[in-house]
């Protein structure tokens, strides 16, 4: 497999592996703290409406709804953690997936909190980092800790795409 293909399939592997351990952990977040998670038919919605020439809202959840913005949301949800799998491997490179480090994954992952905190958030009517809601540090902790344990999950799945990368005979330089 050429480099370039090599890039491309590790960013996916890498990038939707972390995005479902970020969704597990919303998943146990709910059931243990009771904390809802995000509805990505709402982040569809923003897109959708983006997609028209209206970024900001007072209320997303006021907002017209677009048509097929559950998928367009989730779709937009794994496509993001995909950019910043391949955010990662574009600063540290391939020779990354040889051996994987924490550093480098956590600080993708926490640094990617700035997407939602500076573009999402106040496009739904959220405010920059979650200004307008009514625990703003409490909503800002829990994007941080979401983002740390996508940080995680870019570690874990670099293992896994490592394996897999020595396993289909890529090997590391």
């Amino acid at each position: 497999m050429s480099e370039a293909k090599t890039y491309l399939v590790c960013a996916f592997l890498i990038g939707a592996g972390a995005t479902i351990v970020m969704d597990i952990w919303a998943v146990v977040r709910q059931r243990l703290l009771g904390i809802p998670s995000l509805d990505y038919g709402l982040v569809g919605r923003w897109l959708g409406h983006l997609a028209r020439g209206r970024f900001r809202h007072d209320r997303i959840g006021a907002s017209s709804p677009v048509r097929g913005e559950r998928l367009i949301g989730w779709a937009a949800h794994y496509l993001t953690g995909i950019a910043f799998a391949a955010i990662l491997l574009a600063i540290w490179g391939l020779d990354w997936l040889c051996h994987p480090r924490l550093g480098p994954a956590l600080f993708v992952g926490i640094g990617s909190v700035a997407a939602p905190f500076l573009l999402m958030q106040p496009g739904m009517g959220a405010g920059i980092a979650a200004s307008r809601t009514p625990r703003p540090t409490a909503a800002r902790l829990q994007s941080l800790v979401t983002h740390g344990i996508f940080g995680l999950g870019l570690y874990g799945a670099g293992w896994v795409a490592s394996w897999l990368n020595t396993f289909a005979s890529q090997g590391c330089r």
